[in-house]
């Protein structure tokens, strides 16, 4: 513990409110909140802990906090900032599904549509609808036996819809608003359940007549639908009698890792569960409620009329950040609805915490040993540098970067070679880390901690010597080198680049191989691409009126230089090209196959 924390440590305040752990490049690393600041923020610098919070401990060389009126205000504060910093050890919920609804406007002339996103907009919402192909389907038979207005905005004239008897021509006829009125209450009642067998039996008998009638496609079009409605309306096990839309939250944790089970009923019935595991670093009712937060704020789901939670949760709490109507039920259905979900989420964390455990092992527990056998801190973030070139052509540079061990995407970075000619792999490399720190360095970007260099002790020494003399940064550099066979060998590291001793059968070593595979692939996929545009411009080099534009359209259009000289010249007329353009692209092409 550095000198600056203890005595911010003494400062601390017994209020409630929220605190902002930050690492040695004052990246905010995490996010919390507390009833009491000065006991929770203390904690985390006293006593034994997991190795999760150890590591996040480790990290730490500065904090702030922001004090609140209350717990409660902490807590939306909290989301607040996880939402604004997107802290690396926080809760982050992402690729929630999206899941459509059937949607009809409240307008004069009403639509039916079919949506992802539920706005506050006085619409009618039915869903969400699991099923993506179900709800198109049952929207599609609505619009034929309700003639509902379909275009965005009132054209002049009535359109194809009208003719069909699929619209009632509000661009041209009154609005009757009791006609509209009559088919959206019969269209609710429908999609709330009611009605539907009717319906059904209907089309089955009009399928029937179909395929009597020889008219297969259409008795397969009356088929889609009835097996669209039978996915939306069936009853399930699950079933209740009040058709209310509610979300039944249930959790379970063990040695610092939470789950969190989600039912979702829709309409009386259980349509769909998901499950969300991820390591906490708080109490667990407190990293349960930023949980609900996050997962209705951030990821803008669906509100349910009513929230079942369980009864060792804040009610207060969780009313405080969503608004709709929250539970925690005693008796009945609800509260067996509640006991499952906890259920099956102790039932998954058993199952899958071996397989947590392994992960974790093959990332954070990787970089960790990698650190301790190369005698460096824990390197959180590695970027890895390959270059490739053909006999010195179109050379290029890519870089990957591997953040806790995982790949970064977003952080990868393609790099063309513009001052080195011929193959000169040692030029290349240096100014590929001197583009790349000078940039770090004037826009204040994170340091990495690791420097990796697909290579041997020429390539290592050519990046240290940039990083030396002319940056001036001191970061840890070493270099991958391979066997015979292509596959990575040794690591080189430290004054002399000896060779650092690693199991080949340990997490560390098998996070290398996939660095060093990682950056040689993206480096020679971005050679090809780059190679294949120069091969496809040199091709058309020299055509009269053929300029870099006109290049790249024909490209695009024709996929490849071969289906370009297969042409003719109206075929290339019909890309886009001027007629005299594609006559000289046409004659260019026939010389050369004389």
């Amino acid at each position: 513990m550095n000198e600056q924390i203890k005595n911010k440590l003494a400062l601390l305040p017994d209020q409630p409110g929220c605190y902002l752990m930050k690492d040695k490049n004052k990246t905010i690393i995490y996010v919390g909140k507390a009833k009491i600041l000065k006991n929770r923020v203390r904690s985390y610098f006293t006593g034994s802990h997991d190795t999760k919070t150890e590591r996040l401990v480790s990290e730490i060389v500065d904090f702030e906090y922001i004090v609140t009126e209350s717990n409660t205000e902490a807590l939306l504060l909290e989301i607040n900032l996880i939402q604004k910093n997107m802290p690396k050890y926080n809760i982050m919920l992402k690729d929630d599904k999206s899941y459509p609804f059937i949607k009809i406007t409240n307008e004069k002339a009403p639509r039916l549509l079919i949506t992802r996103k539920v706005l506050k907009d006085n619409a009618t919402y039915f869903g969400p609808y699991p099923d993506v192909r179900a709800a198109n389907e049952t929207k599609k038979m609505l619009d034929r036996m309700y003639p509902l207005r379909k275009c965005k905005n009132l054209p002049n004239e009535v359109c194809l819809y009208y003719h069909m008897g699929q619209c009632l021509g509000p661009c041209i006829n009154p609005i009757v608003e009791e006609k509209y009125k009559k088919m959206v209450e019969e269209i609710k009642h429908f999609l709330n359940g009611g009605g539907y067998v009717s319906v059904q039996k209907e089309l089955e008998e009009k399928m029937e007549k179909a395929a009597v009638n020889m008219e297969f496609e259409r008795a397969a079009e009356y088929r889609d639908q009835i097996q669209a409605i039978q996915s939306i309306m069936t009853k399930q096990k699950m079933t209740n009698a009040d058709f209310i839309d509610r979300d039944v939250f249930g959790y379970a944790v063990d040695k610092g890792w939470m789950v969190v089970q989600v039912f979702f009923v829709r309409q009386g019935k259980l349509i769909e569960r998901r499950v969300f595991d991820f390591p906490f670093y708080n109490e667990a009712e407190e990293d349960f409620l930023t949980f609900i937060g996050q997962f209705y704020q951030e990821n803008q789901h669906f509100i349910p009329k009513e929230i079942l939670i369980p009864k060792d949760i804040s009610k207060e709490d969780v009313a405080a950040i969503v608004d709709t109507k929250v539970l925690q039920p005693m008796r009945g259905e609800k509260k067996k609805l509640v006991e499952l979900a906890s259920k099956n989420a102790n039932i998954y964390l058993t199952e899958q915490f071996n397989l947590i455990e392994r992960k974790e092992e093959r990332t954070i527990g990787a970089i960790q040993k990698l650190g301790d056998a190369m005698g460096i801190p824990t390197p959180g973030r590695i970027e890895a540098f390959d270059n490739s070139n053909i006999m010195g052509t179109d050379p290029v540079s890519a870089m990957v970067v591997y953040v806790d061990g995982k790949p970064s995407k977003r952080d990868y970075r393609k790099f063309k070679i513009k001052s080195v000619e011929g193959p000169d792999d040692y030029a290349s490399m240096k100014e590929v880390i001197y583009r790349r720190y000078s940039r770090v360095l004037k826009e204040d970007l994170p340091l990495p901690d690791l420097i990796l260099i697909d290579g041997g002790k020429g390539q290592v020494h050519a990046a240290q010597e940039v990083l030396d003399n002319q940056l001036g940064l001191d970061i840890p550099i070493a270099g991958l080198a391979k066997n015979d066979k292509h596959k990575t060998s040794e690591l080189l590291f430290g004054p002399e680049l000896e060779i650092i001793p690693l199991k080949r059968s340990s997490p560390e070593f098998f996070l290398l191989q996939r660095i060093q595979d990682e950056v040689h692939r993206f480096a020679i996929t971005f050679h090809r691409e780059t190679r294949s545009k120069t091969s496809f411009s040199s091709q058309l080099d020299g055509i009269e009126g053929l300029g870099p534009k006109r290049k790249k359209e024909l490209l695009k259009n024709f996929k490849s230089v071969k289906n370009i000289k297969e042409a003719t010249i109206e075929e290339i007329i019909q890309k886009g090209m001027p007629k005299n353009v594609a006559e000289n692209i046409y004659q260019h092409f026939q010389k050369g196959n004389e």
